[in-house]
């Protein structure tokens, strides 16, 4: 063996000995009742639904049985995140008349539900116990039996709107664009944490949640549902 080789196998050897162990979240298995993982959504769990005149009205806004299982026994609480990455970034053409909303045009997260330091002896959150109903101007944030509700993302969409504008705490669910060309994915995250509580106060949203959990998160899992109010792609089974 040459003196090269030698020195290089050395320096080789010491790097992969001192090479840091990257730590990887374990896997929670998330379940939604009723929906099974990638398929559609009954409309009982949307803040909208077809109608018989007109496009699109208000759904029972139930929020679906949420089970997870696989927590390290270091856990001390968990968070549920609901998001939605399928959401048009530029809202000109959004439920316009004569208009419909491109594939190609660019998405953006839309969050449905936000909620964390749910204690760590629970493994479920029942159908409608967060949300029963469409509440105008929304369900008040913060401290609730469940855990500690933060903002979803109605909370900036109907802003300008005097009928519905509000804080929308909790769960509310979904209502893609009745003019989208796209299924909508809703995404269940359910992160078990090492600490009882994100320290989180006031109309927290979705991001500032996430970046709490940052360097806090043992396990992780998700359940994912899909809806669409487009009656176009209904026709063709894109939903189901």
């Amino acid at each position: 063996m040459s003196r090269w080789t030698g020195l290089c196998g050395a320096a080789l050897a010491t790097t992969v000995f001192l090479a840091p162990v990257i730590a990887t979240a374990a896997t929670l298995t998330v379940t939604l009742d009723g929906v099974a993982n990638g398929k559609a959504m009954p409309g009982q769990y949307a803040f909208c639904v077809l109608a018989q005149q007109g496009h699109v009205t208000l759904g029972s806004d139930k929020n679906p049985k949420v089970s997870w299982s696989g927590a390290p026994k270091s856990t001390r609480s968990f968070a549920v995140i609901v998001v939605d990455p399928d959401v048009p970034s530029v809202p000109t053409d959004v439920n316009k008349e004569g208009k419909t909303i491109a594939k190609t045009l660019k998405r953006a997260n839309f969050y449905h539900w936000v909620l964390v330091d749910i204690p760590a002896t629970v493994s479920a959150i029942d159908e409608s116990a967060d949300s029963d109903k469409v509440t105008p101007h929304g369900k008040p944030p913060g401290p609730a039996g469940l855990g500690l509700r933060g903002i979803n993302d109605y909370t900036k969409w109907f802003a300008g709107d005097d009928a519905m504008k509000g804080d929308y705490g909790g769960y509310d669910g979904p209502c893609p664009p009745w003019n989208d060309t796209i299924v909508h994915h809703y995404h269940f995250k359910v992160y078990a944490l090492d600490v009882p509580s994100l320290k989180l106060s006031g109309n927290f949203d979705g991001p500032q949640a996430l970046k709490a959990m940052k360097g806090h998160t043992l396990a992780k899992g998700e359940s994912v549902g899909t809806y669409v109010l487009n009656p176009a792609l209904m026709k063709t089974g894109a939903a189901k």
